[in-house]
């Protein structure tokens, strides 16, 4: 099973394979410990991503608990669930970074447009130096 978001999660259900909550921990943990899901990086929804995946939502729930617990996910009440950002300036970033691709997303801007903004914002600040 392979999720539509941008997760891009497998779930192996061949016997002899891990938990099912356990492929998820690992395959969200190693994603966000490389990079490839940076800080900030809202996470679907439990019932969503059960549904996206098969799984029953307390799997996910599972899943997402025991990420919390290792600090790699956090969650943030009613605004939902997300990578856990590191500490100092790096968490400022991801969290400037995260702000500017949702208002980016409202404003109907592609992913091609919203990194060549800030691309061009970039390297127009740090050529200034």
């Amino acid at each position: 099973m392979t999720s539509t978001t941008p997760l891009r999660l497998k779930i192996d259900g061949a016997a002899g394979s891990a938990a099912p909550y356990e492929q998820l921990r690992a395959q969200i943990a190693d994603r966000a410990r490389s990079g490839r899901l940076p800080a900030g990086f809202k996470l679907p929804t439990v019932r969503g991503l059960a549904e996206e995946l098969g799984l029953a939502a307390n799997t996910v729930a599972k899943a997402y608990r025991a990420l919390e617990a290792d600090g790699v996910i956090e969650t943030r009440g009613r605004n939902g669930t997300f990578v856990a950002a590191g500490e100092g300036s790096s968490q400022e970033a991801a969290l400037a970074a995260q702000a500017f691709a949702e208002r980016a997303h409202r404003l109907g801007l592609t992913e091609a447009e919203a990194l060549a903004a800030a691309t061009a914002a970039l390297r127009a600040r740090y050529a200034a130096r």
